[in-house]
């Protein structure tokens, strides 16, 4: 842990600001407390600034993701319900239903101002801890940033509670760091009204200083958690804690930062020091090898032929029905399968798009075939490239 000794402050590193950006994909997390600057509604002009460095991060080259709080805030808006009486859940669940539409159309409508466009997603801890649903979220929001769009993710609140045991993230720091390592996100930016993990809480203690570095969370920095300020929001700096040591885990650097300092998006993807800044503890290529080799079936496995093979070990290719040559065992849709080569030495690991059954219906045909082979089509790949790991 490092201290600077300053409250917020913000310190270009050299060649900030001119080149291409050093992160290529980016899950800014927007909480309550900034998009409503602390009031009971939402706050169109924080959000037209943000939706602004959005805008240039792409311009810049970077895909982006936002996980935006608020739906509940812009619901009680609508129903003019004050925030003492938001606090249980079936109300919130009340108030989330009908403020997610206007919130949306909100990121919508400014968005659509810079030539973006965005999809919502809204998602619960099942859709990142099943199986299946992992796979169709990966691959959902792999395939809008492909397209140019901005997906904007939230917590499906309206069905998703703390009594619903298991399925809530219960906050959307949370998600966030989740949301990150679904998409191997290279950054993620949390935003709120603080500026960062201090030493105590600046709102209340002169002496609070800035920790403008953490490269391990441990019990110490999980110490201080308590005596930072947390705000209104449904999350204090306790969960951005735990969420950043998640994702930090999954080789994302996280930073946690006030998103009321000017262009605070631009210039932290620039290389600016703003905030406080958790290391990734694991890169995420070794982090996502890990998962996949730690999950692999041992039930089947799919033998390619000497084409596939190249493709897969020298090119960095997707592996397509064409190069199928046997589907061995027993297995499903979404689970991670080792790949043979020709002379049945594995060669690969990956998550694969169709079971054995579907498989050996299309193995050695055309990806342009399996709508008519099978009825509908999960993906013109067997694996796709960003869910395999040579071995």
């Amino acid at each position: 842990m490092e201290d600077n000794g300053a409250l917020p402050q913000a310190k270009a590193q050299p060649g900030a600001g001119s080149g291409p950006l050093p992160y290529s994909r980016i899950v800014v997390k927007a909480g309550t407390n900034l998009l409503t600057g602390g009031t009971d509604r939402l706050d169109l002009e924080v959000m037209a600034s943000l939706v602004g460095q959005i805008a240039r991060l792409r311009d810049g080259g970077a895909q982006v993701i936002l996980v935006s709080s608020g739906a509940v805030a812009a619901g009680g808006q609508t129903l003019h319900i004050p925030r003492e009486r938001r606090r249980d859940i079936p109300f919130r669940q009340v108030l989330a239903a009908v403020g997610q539409s206007k919130l949306m159309h909100a990121y919508e409508q400014l968005f659509a101002w810079k030539g973006i466009p965005v999809a919502q997603a809204l998602l619960t801890r099942n859709d990142v801890s099943d199986r299946l649903r992992y796979l169709n979220t990966r691959n959902t929001l792999l395939a809008l940033l492909g397209l140019g769009v901005v997906p904007v993710v939230n917590e499906n609140d309206v069905v998703a509670a703390e009594e619903l045991e298991g399925e809530s993230f219960g906050d959307n720091d949370t998600l966030s760091a989740l949301v990150a390592n679904v998409v191997d996100a290279d950054l993620l930016v949390m935003l709120s009204d603080v500026a960062g993990l201090a030493t105590a809480d600046p709102h209340t203690d002169r002496e609070a200083k800035l920790v403008p570095r953490v490269e391990r969370i441990d019990e110490a920095i999980m110490g201080l958690a308590g005596k930072s300020h947390s705000g209104r929001s449904r999350g204090g700096m306790v969960t951005k804690l735990e969420a950043a040591r998640l994702a930090a885990a999954s080789g994302v650097a996280v930073v946690i930062a006030d998103g009321q300092v000017p262009d605070v998006l631009v210039r932290l993807a620039q290389g600016e020091e703003i905030g406080t800044f958790f290391a990734a503890t694991a890169s995420r290529l070794e982090s996502r090898q890990r998962w996949l080799l730690s999950v692999c079936s041992r039930q089947g496995a799919i033998q390619v032929d000497t084409g596939a093979a190249r493709a897969l070990r020298q090119h960095d290719r997707s592996l397509l029905p064409a190069g199928v040559r046997e589907v061995q065992g027993e297995f499903q849709r979404g689970e991670v399968v080792p790949i043979l080569g020709p002379d049945g030495q594995r060669i690969a690991a990956g998550q694969v798009n169709y079971g054995a059954e579907e498989l050996r219906r299309i193995q050695g045909r055309r990806s342009r075939e399996i709508a008519t082979i099978l009825g509908y089509q999960y993906g013109e790949e067997v694996v796709h490239r960003s869910n395999l790991v040579p071995v």
